[in-house]
């Protein structure tokens, strides 16, 4: 899934450190990952480790950096739900890699007053936006230009037919069993209420998300199970869809920047900001209130509307210039 996301901009690997294994323990995956990054770090000797986002390989890489003595600069800081099982781990590796970086690029206000809040010095928080939408804003020109096919999903919904799709992604580790079967019913029922109306699902990898999703989601005529897409033509779905439906953190800011409403299914989000301004709700995994969300959107056009047009609060695409300005102008670190 990573090499799709390189591919798609043309980003080169200089390093493969080949981590991962089938149905790794994230202690497993820890340990390797600390262990390898420690040794390209010493044959590299960098002068500062960037991280982005919250994964545990974002944490072990900014310790190892630390472990080294070398500055650690967090792309995406100040995140925070204040549920340190919610999302399970990143909620506790972005804190944790927040409180060893040296430099925070914080992607709102907001962000950086979490960040204050826990004593980390302000002089070293510096809001940037977010390098999502940067990306999405290079992605969007990139599939108008040459619009990408989509295994699995039929022709004539990308090409002229404006019937309701709804984009559907779901891989969070704290939805894995009930959760994800009260999506997968959430969505059947969905998919009965509304016949005329598309529901494309890209399915993560991840066993723990395909069995529920291919138990309950096969052979529904208007329920599309894909495998996972690369950026672009994930880009293209998301452009084409009515709504989106996720619990993935990245896509409540990419979403909005296109007039998506964004339905989160989880209990909480480390993206307050997009709940505030109205691009997106927090509406959990109960199977009834997801009918109830996805249906009012689909047969309210004011509360569509509403959503739709609210203002997305993260950013202008200019949040990778901010951080190499940023960096250029504090050569301690």
């Amino acid at each position: 899934m990573l090499d799709q996301v390189l591919n798609a901009f043309n980003v080169v690997p200089d390093v493969d450190l080949n981590l991962m294994q089938p149905d790794q323990t994230l202690a497993e995956l820890t340990s390797r990952a600390i262990t390898s990054i420690d040794k390209h770090l010493a044959d590299y000797k960098p002068d500062i480790v960037i991280v982005q986002g919250d994964t545990t390989t974002t944490f072990c890489a900014a310790l190892a950096a630390f472990y080294n003595k070398i500055p650690i600069g967090h792309v995406e800081a100040g995140l925070r739900t204040r549920n340190r099982y919610s999302p399970f781990p990143e909620e506790v590796n972005r804190v944790l890699t927040d409180h060893i970086a040296d430099m925070h690029f914080a992607p709102t206000r907001w962000a950086k007053e979490s960040l204050v809040k826990e004593c980390i010095d302000e002089k070293r928080i510096f809001v940037t936006g977010n390098t999502v939408i940067d990306a999405l804003h290079v992605a969007v020109k990139k599939v108008q230009l040459n619009p990408p096919e989509i295994p699995g999903v039929p022709k004539e919904l990308l090409n002229g037919d404006t019937r309701p799709l709804v984009l559907i992604t779901g891989h969070r580790r704290e939805n894995f069993g009930e959760g994800f079967r009260n999506i997968c019913q959430a969505i059947c029922e969905l998919g009965r209420q509304f016949s005329n109306t598309a529901f494309v699902y890209p399915v993560h990898l991840n066993p723990n998300v395909r069995k529920p999703v291919f138990d309950l989601l096969s052979g529904r005529t208007n329920v599309h199970l894909i495998e996972p897409l690369s950026y672009l033509p994930f880009v293209a779905l998301m452009n084409r869809s009515t709504l989106v439906l996720t619990d993935s953190g990245g896509v409540q800011e990419e979403a909005p920047g296109m007039g998506k409403p964004v339905l989160v299914m989880r209990d909480t989000t480390e993206r307050p900001e997009a709940v505030e301004a109205g691009t997106a709700k927090v509406i959990g995994t109960d199977e009834k209130m997801i009918v109830h969300q996805v249906s009012t959107l689909l047969s309210d056009s004011t509360a569509y509307k509403a959503m739709a047009n609210a203002v997305n609060p993260y950013g202008d695409g200019k949040a990778c210039e901010r951080i190499v300005q940023v960096m250029g102008d504090n050569h301690t670190w």
